[in-house]
């Protein structure tokens, strides 16, 4: 599953967060589905569902009791049927049980008058159930014209849709049919085998059988979708959405059509299903999921107008595409064993993604986004509330805990470090040997490596089992070069862990088996393993030693002054663009951690101020954002701002006011959107005259520059360009341009338009997949944070209305953008009073956020301010 995150100016949303643990809730053993035939009829109207359901069973031992998971489900009755081949009538037995519920553990258990024997029986079961509206399981979707009967399982889902053993490890075959008005259709995880008309202005579709899979991949979809058409390697791939958007997915069925060649040549095995349909569903939380071939999207991340898009939005596109699509192999056919390992299915996903991607287009550059996924995971990991990668997941709240940026960003970066180490086709022979030893059944973390290890013969075993059981970062510090007596260059390096807060300690010692891996000559490495505290290894003879090659290492590094400063002197002409990305997030974390000062990391954005990577400039002048956020005063902000404007205005000047490449195009949006926020006339002056110009013809303004030039336009904006904007909002087909007129109604600053738009959140107007996105965006703008909070709690039961459970944890992470310890106490005691499921680590976090920032500010302000007299303009 792709996480939903929203790229923006200057920064990008949160992904799922955690969640609480309770008492144990994993199903007995001694019961095993072989196989389920289900049978739905919906009914979208009532928002309800019925359900016959045979289960083909298993069991190891003679039992009376079958208990199996069932949630928001009302079991009618339930049978079960067993050979006898003893019995003389040869019929065998039919016994009628009754049903217990333990909805605690989201269990039903079944009760038989008498004894099933050891071996082979059959279930049968009728029930009730509801589409609901919790994004989650059998659930509804809705549009201005109608509703759709939608899934979504994973991680614990599927057992508010069917009864079932909802748990990765019992995998089966399935047999759907679903009865649905005359005008609908299904998609499910199979072809259509046969479409029979019923009474009633009805139809029954019916599909072939799935290959043995899990439950949480079961997917069937009804509406009225229509969908684009297209192959490859003999497999047909549909791209499907409501039928006022299915032209917006040409973009998305390219990608998927380049993928799955390139899937089945670098897999070795061709795909494992008979087709493969992606379907964009009106109301979605997440990003996307992988249910086996048959792949769901939020309307954003697979849909777009590909004439008129920007290059973010495209990338974006490709990205979930290829994530997903790499599910198909990598958890669809292959599942890990229980959830604890869900981080080796989205981490090898996540890490897989860029790969695909940079193949089907390498002028966009994936490795610069890779490298800056690398230095934000690392700084959210150097957090002293962090987790381990493998951590304890036994009940559905523990299960959703493993959704974050350690199961997906981390373990991609620590997968694809040890790539790098080994070299892609060592590693691409490992992938395959893994998946063509566990062909559609499970496995653990320790199978995956293991594999990597035999096929290498290094030790991959080793580097894997510390970084999956050690929490947070490895910090390398290396001393000065060193000549032996023969001449080789070696150096010490010492290890241990990194935190951003300097006050942060750990509990115990804990050491990495790190692949190091030094730049060498002609874009060459030369890697060595630090396994120990304190040792020396060998480096390359260069003109100077960066021990970070093509930033793919999961550490930090500090250097000497004076090897960093050779360092700094080589960074434009000899690293690469990935390269420096990493050390200037080098370069930002140790200030954050106190072994630098602000002044330090500015005069590297400023020794960098011409760099032509746009992905470089994006980073650096996000940090610069946050340190107008979280360190400046308000005097601060309004010289750095000046000095901003006297850097950059003559370098956006020069840069082609059309065209030019797409690091130009880049580069250009990214200074229009720093220099409006930092008060340049006459880009304010244009994002005004383009905002109107957008809402009147989106097609009109270039997609680099419409987002930025409506968030500025709307930051001075008054009721008319509101109104504006909201009617946008509602009526544009466009997912791309219905988005951006939406979360823009967040940028408004005056108070009035403010309570609008909460006004407008309480009330439910907005999606629930999109209201949280509106509040985070509003505590983050420091013009709108104070009366956002003070909004929210007093309207605490109109925004709790607006969250899922997933959302729960987004908005209290959203609250880590205050900055002092009266609201850090006051963030405390709200939640501490008003708790929301799910959300007991997350607040750990947040408190810890705003701590951090507190003393971020309290020892790097006089720095900063020491900076800008010597360097911004007079006032």
């Amino acid at each position: 599953m792709r996480i939903r995150s929203i790229r923006l100016t200057l920064f990008s949303l949160l992904t799922l967060a955690a969640f609480s643990a309770a008492q144990a809730q994993r199903l007995p053993a001694g019961v095993t589905p072989e196989s389920y035939t289900l049978a739905l009829t919906p009914d979208l109207k009532a928002a309800t569902f019925t359900g016959t359901e045979s289960i083909t069973i298993h069991m190891d031992a003679a039992t009376d009791t079958v208990t199996l998971n069932s949630a928001e489900i009302k079991i009618l009755d339930v049978t079960a049927e067993q050979a006898c081949d003893g019995c003389t009538n040869g019929n065998g037995i039919r016994l009628t049980g009754t049903v217990a519920y333990d909805t605690d553990k989201e269990q039903a258990t079944f009760t038989f008058p008498d004894t099933l024997r050891a071996g082979e029986a059959t279930l049968h079961l009728h029930y009730t159930g509801i589409l609901n509206d919790e994004l989650r399981g059998f659930y509804l979707s809705k549009t201005d014209r109608r509703n759709y009967a939608v899934t979504q399982f994973e991680p614990t889902d599927a057992r508010r849709a069917f009864p079932s053993w909802d748990e990765p490890a019992f995998k089966a075959t399935y047999d759907l049919s679903l009865t649905v008005d005359k005008g609908d259709t299904v998609i499910a995880n199979t072809p259509i085998l046969t479409d029979a008309p019923e009474d009633g202005g009805k139809h029954t579709i019916t599909f072939q059988t799935t290959p043995k899979m899990s439950t949480y991949l079961v997917a069937f979809l009804v509406g009225d979708f229509q969908c684009l058409s297209g192959s490859s390697d003999g497999v047909p791939i549909r791209v499907c959405a409501t039928p006022d958007k299915v032209q917006y997915g040409k973009l998305a069925l390219d990608v998927a059509e380049h993928t799955l060649h390139y899937y089945d040549t670098y897999f070795g095995i061709k795909y494992p299903m008979p087709k493969l349909d992606m379907i964009a569903l009106p109301d979605f939380e997440a990003g996307a999921m992988e249910n086996f071939g048959a792949i769901t999207y939020r309307e954003t991340d697979l849909l777009l107008d590909d004439a008129n898009a920007a290059i973010p939005q495209k990338k974006r596109v490709a990205v979930v595409v290829t994530h997903e699509m790499a599910h198909q192999w990598f958890g669809d056919m292959v599942t890990m064993q229980w959830w604890d390992n869900l981080w080796l299915n989205e981490g090898f996903a996540t890490w897989m993604e860029s790969k695909a991607a940079n193949v089907y287009n390498p002028a966009w550059k994936y490795k610069q986004d890779d490298a800056s996924d690398l230095d934000g995971e690392l700084n959210e990991d150097a957090q002293a509330t962090t987790r381990t990668i493998r951590a304890k997941a036994d009940t559905p709240a523990e299960i959703n805990e493993e959704f974050d940026g350690i199961a997906y960003q981390k373990a991609g970066a620590v997968i694809g470090m040890v790539e790098h180490y080994l070299g892609e086709e060592t590693f691409r022979e490992g992938v395959h040997n893994y998946l063509a030893a566990h062909l559609y059944a499970n496995a653990t973390a320790e199978d995956f490596w293991n594999a990597q290890t035999a096929t290498s013969h290094k030790p991959v075993d080793q580097i894997m089992q510390s970084f999956v059981t050690e929490a947070g970062v490895p910090l390398l510090t290396f001393g000065p070069e060193a000549r032996n007596k023969v001449e080789k260059s070696r150096v010490a390096v010492s290890q241990s862990r990194f935190y951003l807060s300097p006050t942060s300690t750990g509990s115990h010692v804990q050491h990495w088996t790190v692949p190091v891996c030094f730049k060498a000559e002609e874009g060459t490495s030369q890697c060595e393993i630090v396994s120990e505290a304190n040792q020396t290894i060998a480096v390359p003879r260069n003109k100077f030693f960066y021990a970070n090659a093509d930033d793919k290492g999961y550490y930090r590094s500090a250097y000497t002054a004076d090897e960093q400063a050779k360092i700094v002197a080589h960074a434009e002409s000899d690293l690469s663009p990935a390269e420096r990305l990493g050390l200037l997030g080098d370069t930002w974390s140790l200030m954050r951690s106190g072994q630098g000062s602000v002044g330090g990391y500015l005069d590297l954005v400023a020794a960098m101020r011409n760099d032509g990577e746009a992905m470089l400039q994006d980073a650096a002048l996000g940090k610069v954002s946050a340190v107008s956020d979280r360190i400046a005063t308000e005097e601060d902000r309004k010289r750095l701002k000046a000095w901003l404007v006297a850097t950059y205005a003559p370098i956006y000047a020069k840069l082609p006011a059309t065209g030019g490449t797409l690091d130009e195009q880049q580069l250009r949006a990214q200074l229009f959107g720093v220099l409006g926020t930092a008060g340049d006339a006459e880009i304010l002056a244009e994002a005004h005259k383009l905002a109107e110009q957008y809402i009147a013809n989106p097609d009109a303004v270039d997609p680099e520059v419409a987002d930025d030039a409506v968030s500025l336009a709307a930051k001075s904006g008054d009721a008319a360009l509101y109104e504006k904007l909201l009617a946008l909002s509602k009526s544009a087909n466009n997912p791309d341009v219905q988005t951006t007129a939406l979360y823009n109604l967040s940028s408004f600053t005056d108070p009035a338009l403010v309570s609008r738009t909460l006004d407008y959140l309480s009330s439910g107007g907005v999606r629930n997949q999109d209201s949280w996105i509106l509040y985070m965006l509003l505590l983050r703008h420091i013009e709108t944070r104070e009366q956002t909070w003070e909004y929210i709690k007093a309207h605490w039961a109109q925004t709790k209305a607006q969250l899922t459970v997933a959302s729960n944890a987004r908005l209290v992470a959203a609250t880590g953008v205050f900055c002092s310890a009266a609201q850090r106490d006051d963030v405390q005691s709200f939640f501490t009073a008003n708790p929301l499921d799910a959300t007991a680590r997350t607040l750990k976090q947040t408190i810890d956020t705003i701590n951090d920032c507190t003393q971020l500010h309290s020892a790097q302000e006089p720095n900063l301010k020491l900076w800008l007299d010597h360097n911004a303009p007079p006032q």
